[in-house]
């Protein structure tokens, strides 16, 4: 798990394609880098990739077929900047919102516009994932935790601090970008448990109407 708050930006210093996977090496300054060890996970572009190999500042990562056609990880090549967070301690501070690192869909930037000393994000995600977003919620873009400012149908806003430009790779995209967009995990289980409650609602008016477990006329 992770907060979507980026310790750090890497570099891709390339990736290796392997017929379906591919091996991805990046360059990170990550904080105290000798406590990561392989086996660990790190948020690429708040993509969940294990470390399979270190030496020195470079993280080797195996990224999957699945992974490749879900995610922009296939899009990624030499010199490309890239966000980076380590999986949380229970000790973490959780300043942003519970991340999975399991990536929902790709959105596009379609506009950006200043806002002050600040840049406001329009982003244009796919019909099936506007549904989970909503305004003041949570969102997660390419591993950054944000705020939605906004929602028109399958659109959203998001605003960019001075510190979140400084500090991730948003300084250096454009509108077209695509982006790696995961939804805030509690809209996926409140989806889920409404879609349960209504079927088991819908079995019991089968088995003869029952309400809350008790058949009808048993509270006459």
């Amino acid at each position: 798990m992770f907060t979507g708050l980026i310790e750090c930006v890497g570099e891709v210093m390339r990736i290796e394609r392997d017929q379906d996977d591919a091996r991805l090496i990046v360059r990170a300054d990550l904080p105290e880098p000798k406590d990561m060890a392989v086996g660990d996970s790190i948020a690429v572009n708040g993509v969940c990739l294990t470390v399979v190999e270190i030496t020195g500042r470079m993280f080797s990562f195996d990224v999957s077929a699945e992974t490749l056609a879900c995610t922009t990880c296939g899009e990624l090549n030499a010199g490309r900047i890239v966000n980076l967070e380590r999986a949380l301690l229970p000790s973490t501070r959780l300043g942003g919102h519970i991340v999975s690192g399991h990536v929902d869909g790709i959105g596009q930037i379609v506009a950006i516009r200043p806002r002050g000393e600040s840049r406001v994000l329009r982003i244009r995600v796919p019909e099936g994932l506007s549904r989970y977003i909503a305004s003041k919620g949570s969102v997660t873009i390419d591993g950054i935790s944000l705020t939605v400012n906004a929602v028109d149908c399958a659109e959203f806003e998001v605003n960019i601090i001075p510190h979140t430009m400084e500090k991730t790779h948003l300084a250096a995209i454009g509108e077209g970008s695509r982006l790696n967009i995961e939804v805030d995990i509690v809209a996926r289980y409140l989806e889920r448990l409404l879609e349960t409650t209504h079927t088991d609602e819908e079995g019991r008016q089968q088995q003869g109407g029952a309400v809350s477990g008790l058949p009808f006329g048993a509270l006459d």
